[in-house]
């Protein structure tokens, strides 16, 4: 499934179902056919969207450190994570909460 978020204040957003759900659960909203996020929800969903970005990047930082000190060959490759999955999102977030305008899908 493909999600679809869109808001007067932005261009439309699609998002896999995987990296929507975990962000829609991360701000504390059912991942559904349809949806609503109120400007008014928008300054404690860009808090725990970013909470989780740093608790990830903290817990990645923490797992190389551990790897390279058990002697272990640590890749510079980084994975796709929360921080690049969630950005686009965020900064829609932060829009449509200066416009005061919510964000939608499913409609």
């Amino acid at each position: 499934m493909i999600y679809k978020f869109q808001s007067k204040a932005d261009s439309d957003l699609f998002m896999n179902a995987g990296p929507a759900e975990r962000i829609l659960s991360i701000i504390g909203k059912s991942a559904g056919a349809q949806g609503i996020i109120e400007p008014s929800e928008m300054p404690a969903a860009i808090a725990a969207l970013e909470a989780a970005v740093d608790a990830e990047e903290q817990a990645r930082n923490a797992a190389m450190e551990s790897a390279a000190a058990d002697g272990q060959v640590v890749s510079a490759a980084q994975p796709i994570g929360l921080k690049q999955r969630s950005w686009p999102f965020i900064q829609m977030l932060k829009r449509c909460q200066e416009a005061q305008t919510p964000v939608v899908w499913g409609v």
